[in-house]
This record gives C-alpha cells, sequence and structure tokens, in this order.
C-alpha cells in the first residue's frame, strides 16, 4: 500500500483545500463575466425594444414603423457591426415587417416561451438572444415585436475565459503544490531534529535533549513536551537504579552477616548454648530479611498503583487503637505511656488497607525510636474543616540534616548509627508513597533528643 511522506500529505492536503478555493473563485469569476455580458445584451435589447414600441404604427391590422428610413439605420442594415435584428408579426401570426440585414431569414416565434422573456436560440446557425413583446392596441393584443441581437462575439469570450481558465488551473494547483511542499519541508524540520535525537537517546544515553525550535509554535510545545518526557525517563531510571544498587546492599548485609555466623559456628564443636545462641542469632537476620523482603514487595506494589486504590468509609479511630494494640507488647516491654485524644468519632472517605499500613509504620517508628518510660500522644482533630492526626513522640528525634532525607528508599538517620535499633530504612518512604497515593499530607518535624512529631492531614 502506498503512503504519503508527511511532508507531501500536508502538501496534499493544503492543495486540496485551496484547490476547492480556487474552483470557487474560478466558478464565480466565469459566472460573473457570462452575468455581465449577458446584462449588457439584455440591456441594450430592451433599449431597442422601447425604441420600437414608440415607433410602430397600426393601419388595417398591419404591424409597420412610422418611419420606414429606421430600416437604414446600420444596426438593422448589416450583420457584420453588432447587429439587431427586428421583426413584426401580426396577430395571426403573419409577418408584417423585418429589419433588412434578416435578408430571407425570418426570427422564428417561439410560443413556449413567455412574453417578454429572454432566451437563446439560432439564425442560420448563429448564436442570438431573443425576446418577444406582446403588440397592443386598445387593450388588445395586435401582434408580437421580436428583438434579437447577435452573441457570437459574447460566447467566443466566454468561451476562450474557460478554456483559460480550466487550462491554467491544474497548472496553479501543480505550482501550489511544489511551493506547499517546499513551505512544508521548512515547517518541519524541526521534526527532523526531533527524529534525529531520539535516535540517539539509549538507556545508557539519556542526557540528550531536543533543541526547542525559535518559534513558540506546536512545534515547540512537543520538543518542550519530549524533553520534559526525558526528564521524567531520566529521574525513573536512575531512581530504579539507585534503589537496586541499595537493596542488593541491604539484602546482602543480613546474608553476610548469616553465612559468617554459620562458618565460625561450624569450625569446631560448640556447646550447646553456643549453638543456641548464635542460631537464634540467624533467626533474628532472617526475621530481619524477611521484613526487608516483605517492605521491598510492598514499596513495588504500590508504585503508581491508583488504579488498585478501593476507597471506602474509614473509621480513622479504629484503625489507630487497632494499630497501637498490634504493638502492646512493645508498649509493655519499654514501659511506654500511649495517650490518644479524640474528640470525636473521625470517619474519612479513603482505602482503609493503605491507610492502616501508614498508621502502623508510623506508630512502629514512634515506639521504635522511643526511649523506655517515655510517652507518645495521638490526637485527632478538625482544623478548617480538615481532619488532622498528630502523633508525637519523646525519643531520640532527627538532627535537621537529615529532616531533607527521611523519606528517601533505605535512608537511616544519622542519630541511630551507634544504636542497636535495627530498621530497612523503607518505612518512611512506603508511607510518603501512600501518603501520595491517597491525597494524605504528610509533615515531620523533630529535634535531636527531644522528639518527633507526624502531622497527616486528610485532604
Amino acid at each position: 500500500m502506498f503512503h504519503l511522506s508527511f511532508k507531501n500529505r500536508i502538501a496534499f492536503n493544503y492543495i486540496i483545500t485551496t484547490g476547492l478555493l480556487i474552483f470557487v473563485v474560478f466558478f464565480s469569476i466565469y459566472y460573473s463575466v457570462k452575468l455581465s455580458v449577458y446584462s449588457h445584451i439584455n440591456k441594450d435589447i430592451n433599449i431597442e425594444v422601447e425604441k420600437h414600441l414608440t415607433e410602430i404604427e397600426i393601419k388595417n391590422n398591419h404591424i409597420g414603423l412610422i418611419h420606414n428610413n429606421e430600416w437604414q439605420e446600420r444596426e438593422h442594415n448589416t450583420v457584420a457591426v453588432n447587429p439587431v435584428f427586428v421583426q413584426f408579426f401580426d396577430k395571426s401570426g403573419i409577418l408584417a415587417e423585418k429589419s433588412p440585414n434578416l435578408k430571407i431569414q425570418t426570427l422564428i416565434f417561439n410560443p413556449r416561451i413567455p412574453d417578454d422573456e429572454f432566451f437563446d436560440t439560432k439564425l442560420v446557425h448563429k448564436s442570438i438572444r431573443q425576446i418577444q413583446i406582446p403588440i397592443y392596441k386598445n387593450a388588445v393584443k395586435k401582434g408580437y415585436l421580436l428583438v434579437a441581437m447577435s452573441i457570437e462575439d459574447a460566447k467566443m469570450v466566454l468561451y476562450n475565459l474557460l478554456q483559460i481558465l480550466i487550462f491554467s488551473y491544474p497548472l496553479i494547483l501543480l505550482l501550489l503544490f511544489v511551493i506547499a511542499r517546499l513551505i512544508a519541508g521548512r515547517s518541519i524540520k524541526p521534526i527532523s531534529s526531533i527524529i534525529k535525537t531520539s535516535n540517539i537517546i539509549t538507556k545508557d544515553n539519556l542526557k540528550s535533549r531536543i533543541l526547542l525550535p525559535q518559534n513558540r509554535d506546536e512545534l515547540y510545545t512537543l520538543s518542550t513536551t519530549i524533553n520534559n518526557l526525558l526528564d521524567r525517563i531520566e529521574s525513573t531510571i536512575e531512581r530504579e537504579k539507585q534503589f537496586t544498587s541499595d537493596a542488593s546492599h541491604e539484602l546482602r548485609t543480613p546474608l553476610t552477616v548469616i553465612k559468617g555466623t554459620l562458618e565460625v559456628l561450624i569450625r569446631k564443636p560448640r556447646n550447646e548454648e553456643e549453638y543456641h545462641q548464635k542460631i537464634n542469632f540467624c533467626v533474628s537476620e532472617i526475621d530481619h530479611l524477611n521484613h526487608l523482603l516483605d517492605q521491598l514487595l510492598l514499596l513495588a506494589r504500590f508504585e503508581n498503583q491508583k488504579k488498585s486504590i478501593k476507597i471506602e468509609k474509614t473509621h480513622l479511630n479504629a484503625i489507630i487503637l487497632d494499630s497501637i494494640s498490634r504493638y502492646s507488647s512493645i508498649v509493655k516491654s519499654k514501659n511506654i505511656q500511649i495517650t490518644t485524644q479524640f474528640a470525636n468519632e473521625y470517619y474519612i472517605e479513603t482505602d482503609g488497607y493503605l491507610l492502616s499500613i501508614i498508621i502502623n509504620n508510623l506508630i512502629s517508628n514512634a515506639l521504635k525510636y522511643s526511649n523506655e518510660n517515655s510517652t507518645i500522644s495521638i490526637t485527632i482533630s478538625k482544623v478548617n474543616g480538615i481532619i488532622e492526626c498528630i502523633i508525637l513522640d519523646h525519643g531520640i528525634g532527627i538532627p535537621d540534616e537529615d529532616l531533607q532525607k527521611i523519606f528517601d528508599q533505605f535512608y537511616r538517620s544519622k542519630s541511630i548509627e551507634h544504636t542497636e535499633i535495627k530498621g530497612t530504612g523503607l518505612g518512611l518512604s512506603i508511607v510518603k508513597r501512600l501518603c501520595t497515593l491517597l491525597n494524605i499530607d504528610i509533615t515531620i518535624t523533630s529535634k535531636e533528643t527531644i522528639g518527633t512529631t507526624v502531622n497527616l492531614r486528610f485532604c
């Protein structure tokens, strides 16, 4: 199947539109000229009719001119120069008089043509325009006046004009097609640049960008859009590379620890207590590894998963209380006092399952990084029509320089580097991702050694 290039399609579509327009213009020119020519002929015939109607004499039912020398006028006597043919019929249809230039010929009366109406006919194989005017005397029809003029010259002019228009039409279209193709080629030149740049962009070369055209037209918008798309793709790939690198490192660490512990364990016989101690340590590391894998799977699962969100009426108070109950053993072991301040029962339209993951992660972090015998307060209130949930702990806190990075994947604050608190660095990344999906605004403020405040606003 034959396919036109984009440049040729633009030129072709332009020619179709322009061709139709030129056709309408040519048709209008031809019709206007024809109308003008015939209008002048009709006017001349009417002048002759008015003149001859005032010079008619009727005697004994004979119709003729009062002055016979009228026939001697040039237009009545010749057929070479602007001839005017005049003829009288009586009421019986018998020829009464005619102009000398008719010689042996006569104008033919056509009874099918209405009175006073112009029509085209033939005289000796020559085209003429004729009119039939009834002649009345005392309101009684006495006969007809026939007046005709040659339209051979007019038809020749119209024929020549038509030939010129028909001949010039395809030439003009061809010329316009060539011009349109040149203009289209210049107009789509930026597309060639887009294609060239796109061909050199690969997963290993995402730095190239399309040069923006000088004119801020549709191609400028297209180039800008593609550049923005490339920016997002580059950012996504860099983020995925970083994620893969960090995930590999985080997974390798517990595996290395487990492998080293088991190698030490089998070097020589151990007593039962040492076996129990090393095996329990390996089980702890495996639990940590499982938790890390669960977090990674959860993070991947909800990557741009807006379609899988199930929005329903969710009881926020109940979710918080269920989460506190889930971590009751940790609360008891660290002797932490959790206080809740719920002024009312609060319901929000959201995905209850995803919200419970957010609350569980935040309360788990608050418990993990809180000191023993400290307090955690959880408050729900409504501010300016927006429900807010605030989780406040009095734990080790986060340094100011780390606050901008706490939502990054695998990032852990420097404040816990020298502690025995284990973590994956994925909890807050998951919280941030889910908050974005659920349109929840999350802000975290903290002071090192004083505590951390998490504010959730359900927009």
